[in-house]
């Protein structure tokens, strides 16, 4: 064994490295883990006497490393004669215009309802997506044993606090009690963003979708003004001939509440929930339900989208089918 630690260290600096292909080739054939010629002298150590061991492992790690510098070298003068070659192309040939992305149909809508609501003075703001039971329930009248959680089973985080657990925010309505916290009215806020419900996959609903929440508080705000404002939003949104259908609901946040339906393709579809802001949501946020009122307006983008561009099924907006992209 000794003799062919010698013939390796004449073959490592005899053997030509002179394209990249070579240089794979060295190193699989002296250096590779299995198959390797320096790996299998290392894998004959144990065969030896004891005391024969120390020297010959000592020869062949200095075999192992003659191979590993002969190697760097020659990977490093072949980068420098790439280099020096310059690049690989023509620089003198006719240019092309490379191809443009699109924004998603998802990102035209949410864009263009930020855009009808600066126009009726509404600001933008965006919460976390992570947030605390608090912000997310308690503070918008979500008492823990509330029976109207289950409506929006989510999902927690693990080795969270256990007495305000984080999770990924339901709604983008934490927004409102954010904005309420540290701003005194009057508001008039959009608050866009991503919000998850464990929820079964369907044509018309997913576990993630988008909303854009609205919250006005001001002295002497009333129902006919949030109808007002969404009548505006609806005609911006899908011409002047749109039929909208408001229908009472129940949400713990608002009181009255409302919920909101569009007329196409020959059915109504519901689009938002909205309502007047709940006295017990103001007074969580340290505003006083006696001289301030609002409303607010929980939409979903999803559903607009579907209502704008003609899409019948849901899944189609998160499935990255690029056939399905190129059409927006």
């Amino acid at each position: 064994m000794p003799d062919r630690i010698d013939e390796l260290h004449e073959e490592i600096e005899a053997a030509p490295i002179e394209s990249a292909d070579d240089a794979e080739a060295f190193r699989i054939r002296y250096l590779g883990r299995k198959q390797g010629a320096i790996t299998n002298l290392f894998q004959q150590i144990g065969d030896l006497p004891p005391e024969e061991r120390p020297t010959f492992g000592q020869r062949v790690n200095a075999l192992k490393q003659a191979a590993e510098e002969r190697l760097e070298a020659a990977t490093a003068r072949l980068e420098r004669e790439a280099q020096a070659r310059g690049p690989s192309i023509d620089l003198t040939l006719p240019g092309r215009t490379p191809a443009r992305g699109s924004l998603h149909p998802l990102t035209h809508t949410l864009h263009e309802i930020l855009r009808i609501l600066r126009r009726l003075g509404f600001e933008t703001y965006e919460g976390p997506e992570i947030e605390t039971d608090w912000h997310n329930f308690t503070a918008l009248n979500f008492p823990p044993d509330h029976p109207a959680r289950d409506m929006q089973d989510t999902f927690f985080l693990q080795d969270a606090p256990t007495d305000d657990p984080a999770v990924l925010r339901t709604h983008t309505s934490p927004g409102q009690i954010r904005v309420m916290q540290a701003n005194e009215p009057p508001l008039r806020i959009a608050v866009p963003g991503r919000v998850y419900r464990n929820e079964a996959i369907s044509y018309k609903s997913f576990c993630l979708f988008h909303q854009v929440e609205l919250l006005y508080v001001d002295e002497g705000v009333s129902m006919a003004q949030l109808k007002q404002v969404l009548f505006s939003l609806a005609r911006a949104l899908f011409g002047a001939d749109v039929k909208l259908r408001f229908r009472p609901s129940y949400f713990p946040f608002t009181e009255p509440s409302a919920e909101v339906d569009v007329w196409g393709d020959g059915e109504w579809m519901e689009i938002l929930g909205c309502g007047m802001v709940h006295p017990n949501v103001f007074r969580a946020a340290g505003v006083d339900p006696e001289r301030y009122s609002g409303y607010a307006v929980g939409m979903g983008i999803e559903r607009m989208t579907m209502l704008r561009y003609g899409i019948d099924d849901i899944r189609v907006l998160y499935e990255n089918d690029v056939r399905f992209l190129d059409q927006f």
